[in-house]
């Protein structure tokens, strides 16, 4: 079947020069052609889209699907398929928000990725990490300063990190990872917000250990993303081999040109730290964690004005937990709008996140060969980023691989 979307306004992914009267041809799960006018095809479905916005499916870089709570150690103990029901519900809202593209940044399996590519469940592409890394007592270890094993033993797992010491050890974790297919790895590399002893200044992880991980991940053509709240975690990332920073919250000039010479990505995470410094103690943060968050938001803020002057690349990321605020998912990008312009902000969230995700020109834009991915929209990105606030509303299609998840045209 060929499907012409028609009479659209089209946003590729990377270009402000609108496509006036457009049209996107779909044959399979790709687009076959992108042109100007009319489009005359005797087999084809033709479905015309009043003048409206096509772009590309959002690409959300910075997602935990296991997160029913940001009270950690609840989390921890909830039973395996429990967490797997609720990455379920998550999965499926994320689809529905015009996400159609998700990178795990802790938590989520080889099972969920294979459940989604199968049509076993309803989810957006899902690129995943598999555990994330933490050193003991980093951010990940969940632990409180006052838990004592009765055993007697050392190490954690949590739901979505897991405790690693010593390079060698980190080497194992991460090919243990990879032979489970992860798409990346992830390093804790300073503190952070929900973890109970560690505070935001603490680097973690010494050279040799991100360094095992970094070369570990090259050797099967993948990469290693880092939680890094810290300029100096930041700048680790820059001279260490480290592709993307998490978070960046307090980066100076001098490491965004650092950053931008190295070429390393970053991905902001606004939603969660809006979130936390609202809400932090209702939704079971610990206390430490809600002296830690705030001012976070004045510093990001800083933080991405720095990394846009010296020319990085930024992704988009919600980092949202707790199934009350998953629905902020495309709320990140109006925050975003609020220190970025538009185009900046609707490219962070379609081909800058596919260069993340390593599938640039396949995935983030329209153009022929990408995969049809693709929204069209209720209103003016450019004029209104807070419309992704409410996708049911204001994203009457959604297309994922050439197969509608909804059409309401």
């Amino acid at each position: 079947m060929i499907t012409v979307l028609s009479n659209a306004r089209i946003f590729d992914g990377v270009s402000e020069n609108i496509v006036e009267n457009g049209a996107v041809v779909i044959e399979g799960d790709r687009i076959r052609d992108v042109t100007s006018g009319a489009v005359r095809l005797s087999d084809a479905r033709i479905i015309d889209c009043r003048n409206r916005y096509l772009m590309p499916g959002l690409i959300d870089c910075h997602v935990h699907a296991c997160s029913p709570t940001y009270n950690l150690p609840v989390a921890d103990h909830l039973p395996a398929s429990l967490l797997a029901s609720h990455a379920v519900r998550w999965l499926k809202g994320a689809l529905h928000r015009g996400f159609t593209s998700v990178r795990d940044a802790g938590g989520g399996d080889v099972g969920l990725h294979l459940a989604i590519e199968r049509g076993v469940i309803e989810g957006p592409r899902f690129f995943f990490s598999g555990k994330a890394l933490s050193q003991t007592g980093g951010h990940s270890d969940n632990r409180p300063a006052d838990y004592v094993p009765q055993c007697g033993c050392a190490g954690y797992a949590g739901c979505t990190g897991l405790v690693v010491d010593g390079a060698d050890a980190v080497r194992l974790v991460v090919r243990e990872e990879l032979r489970k297919g992860a798409t990346q790895i992830k390093l804790m590399l300073s503190g952070g917000v929900t973890s109970p002893t560690d505070p935001m200044w603490m680097p973690q992880f010494t050279d040799d250990e991100i360094q095992a991980a970094v070369h570990e991940a090259g050797t099967r053509r993948v990469y290693v993303m880092a939680h890094a709240h810290t300029d100096d975690a930041a700048r680790r990332c820059a001279t260490l081999g480290v592709r993307t920073v998490e978070h960046g919250t307090d980066i100076s000039p001098e490491t965004a040109a650092l950053l931008a010479e190295h070429g390393t990505y970053v991905v902001p995470t606004l939603s969660p730290a809006a979130l936390l410094e609202r809400h932090g103690a209702r939704v079971g943060l610990p206390p430490a964690g809600v002296e830690k968050v705030k001012g976070i938001i004045t510093l990001m803020a800083r933080s991405i004005e720095n990394l846009t002057r010296a020319g990085v690349k930024l992704g988009i990321g919600t980092d949202l937990f707790g199934e009350e605020f998953h629905v902020m998912q495309g709320g990140e990008l109006k925050l975003r709008g609020e220190v970025s312009p538009a185009i900046d902000v609707l490219r962070s969230a379609t081909s800058i996140g596919a260069e993340i995700l390593q599938k640039s020109g396949e995935l983030g834009c329209i153009r022929p060969g990408a995969l049809a991915d693709i929204l069209v929209l209720e209103g003016d990105p450019f004029a209104d980023l807070g419309l992704f606030e409410d996708a049911a509303r204001n994203i009457p299609m959604i297309m994922k691989s050439g197969q509608f998840v909804r059409c309401s045209l």
